[in-house]
């Protein structure tokens, strides 16, 4: 079966190349960025500040730095009966991204792809000395240090 149109033959080309090139503008320039930063599992919450404000000489307790930092990595007991508790954290941090761009008009086109990863490294200890005051375990003295590469 074969359909005519009452338009001649040149307008029907005409209209169909116009078509054409509208929706091939129209689509042309998609760009998709998908940027990826995974998220740590559990929150890391020892860190500088962290210590600065929670630690007070004489004053926070034992339990008080549990529930602060969490269990210590290394428990010991110095010369002077003290008893020192050792934290030390590391955490690895991956950024990772990428983007890709196409463009077409008509049956011309480019395309561009990029990708990058960016991975730094910290590491935090803290040593804590906790001496018998009023009947409890307190912060005798605490010192930290922080890195990162």
């Amino acid at each position: 079966m074969i359909f005519e149109t009452s338009l001649p033959k040149e307008l029907n080309v005409k209209k169909l190349a116009i078509s054409t090139l509208a929706i091939t503008v129209a689509l042309s320039g998609c760009v998709a960025t998908a940027p990826t930063t995974p998220e740590p599992a559990e929150k890391n919450r020892l860190t500088t500040g962290q210590v600065q404000l929670t630690l007070r000489k004489n004053e926070t307790t034992q339990t008080e730095v549990l529930e602060s930092f969490g269990a210590p990595n290394l428990v010991t007991t110095n010369s002077e009966g003290e008893e020192v508790w050792t934290y030390q954290r590391n955490a690895t941090i991956v950024n990772a991204n990428s983007s890709s761009a196409y463009g077409t008009v008509i049956f011309f086109g480019g395309s561009t792809r990029s990708s990058g990863l960016e991975q730094s490294s910290r590491t935090m200890t803290l040593i804590i000395k906790f001496k018998e005051i009023n009947g409890a375990k307190r912060v005798s003295s605490f010192d930290s240090r922080s890195s990162s590469f």
